[in-house]
């Protein structure tokens, strides 16, 4: 049966889930130009100091240890979670001078905040790679979830930047607390942001592809990183919009009756889908319009009869962070699950429309949050985060949906 996608806004935090089977979970490269007004004074701000931004991950969220009150003190305090580190290196014990960043949000406008829709649950891991004083430096943001976290780690000897394309392997040489190849506690506000750094020799002007290794609390295992050092303004006059796409419309055969997500017989039926060219079971394509965002998505029938669901939670997340909302599905509902009908061995497309995206983008996230359970055999409503998606490979897939017309030999 057809692996059922059902979105609510229950997650970025699905990540946390999946990631250790990752090896990359998502990057968003600084974009060339920027619409949101907060990062692009944040990117002036610091050419002004002479830092060179190469890289910003707007955030990988993970799960937050439940806190414990100290009896004595009537702090909160987390215990962290263990990496494969923690076992055998030191506990140096609490650390001091952890610089405190007060300027978050302007480099993640929009992910930040969302911390309060979890209720504490979850939490961004967010980081910055720079160019700064002659070396490169990792900044790496803890978002206190207490007044005190126990057992931290943040890296050893074991950190390094891959170049991969000259295969050179550049060594760390410190941290900023000075807290390297040791398990460690902090304190500080709780809701604060800490910086914590990593020094690395400067990396040269024609890195472009690199790895991250050596820092697993920031899910840095083997973590591939596209750099972008040039800021062009005016990159987006060399593109032009699409036309709106043309889709065939999917017919409907039935409403649906008295809605459960759990009865399958009170869900819509719909048949005649926009049907494709076989291809990967998954791809995407891109159209651009000056109103909305066309994502296609091809879907391959392994049965007659097959369901499916979308809901408002589904999102697109640029290199700043900045979200465009789902605004609807051509065609099929948002939210409630519905019947697709048509042939085993089809190929058809559902084509969500999103908020518009700025043409001077080169690679968007999008994501599925998790959705709830239903009553379905083979039902699964487990989320997806698809980062690193290039644009002009998007575009490029435009043939790829074409409407094809149904042959079937009999």
């Amino acid at each position: 049966m057809r692996t059922y996608r059902f979105i609510i806004m229950s997650l970025l935090a699905l990540t946390c889930a999946t990631m250790q089977a990752q090896d990359t979970l998502e990057y968003c490269s600084v974009p060339e130009v920027d619409v949101n007004p907060a990062f692009y004074e944040a990117l002036e701000k610091a050419q002004k100091k002479g830092i060179d931004i190469l890289a910003v991950s707007p955030g990988i969220w993970t799960s937050t240890p439940k806190a414990t009150v100290d009896p004595k003190t009537k702090k909160e305090v987390v215990v962290w979670e263990d990496t494969e580190n923690n076992s055998w290196h030191e506990d140096m014990g609490m650390i001091d001078n952890v610089p405190v960043v007060d300027d978050v949000n302007a480099l993640f406008p929009d992910l930040v905040d969302l911390q309060f829709a979890f209720d504490g649950s979850f939490m961004p891991m967010l980081w910055q790679l720079n160019d700064e004083g002659g070396e490169t430096v990792l900044h790496c943001y803890f978002l206190m979830p207490a007044d005190m976290v126990k057992n931290l780690w943040l890296c050893s000897d074991e950190c390094v930047i891959l170049d991969k394309e000259t295969g050179i392997i550049y060594q760390s040489r410190r941290t900023v607390p000075d807290c390297y190849g040791k398990i460690f506690s902090v304190k500080g506000k709780k809701g604060t942001f800490l910086d914590f750094q990593i020094f690395f020799p400067q990396l040269p002007e024609t890195a472009k592809e690199i790895c991250i290794y050596g820092v697993p609390n920031w899910f840095m295992r083997g973590f591939d990183v596209t750099i972008n050092r040039i800021w062009k303004r005016h990159r987006a006059l060399e593109f032009r919009f699409d036309d709106e796409p043309q889709f065939q419309k999917p017919h409907l055969v039935s409403e649906a009756k008295n809605y459960d997500k759990d009865n399958h017989q009170s869900w819509a039926v719909y048949d005649a889908p926009h049907l494709i060219k076989p291809t990967e079971d998954g791809a995407m394509a891109i159209w651009l319009t000056p109103d909305a965002t066309y994502l296609a998505r091809a879907y391959e029938m392994n049965w007659n009869r097959e369901y499916f669901g979308i809901n408002q939670g589904n999102m697109l997340i640029d290199g700043s962070g900045h979200q465009y909302k789902l605004k609807e599905v051509l065609g099929y509902p948002t939210g409630p699950i519905f019947w697709v009908e048509g042939s085993s061995g089809d190929y058809f497309t559902i084509v969500q429309v999103f908020e518009p995206l700025p043409l001077n983008l080169d690679e968007i996230t999008y994501i599925e949050p998790e959705g709830e359970p239903f009553a379905m055999w083979g039902a699964s409503w487990k989320g997806e985060v698809l980062p690193n998606l290039r644009i002009s490979t998007l575009h490029a897939n435009q043939k790829l949906f074409e409407y094809h017309e149904r042959v079937k030999v009999k």
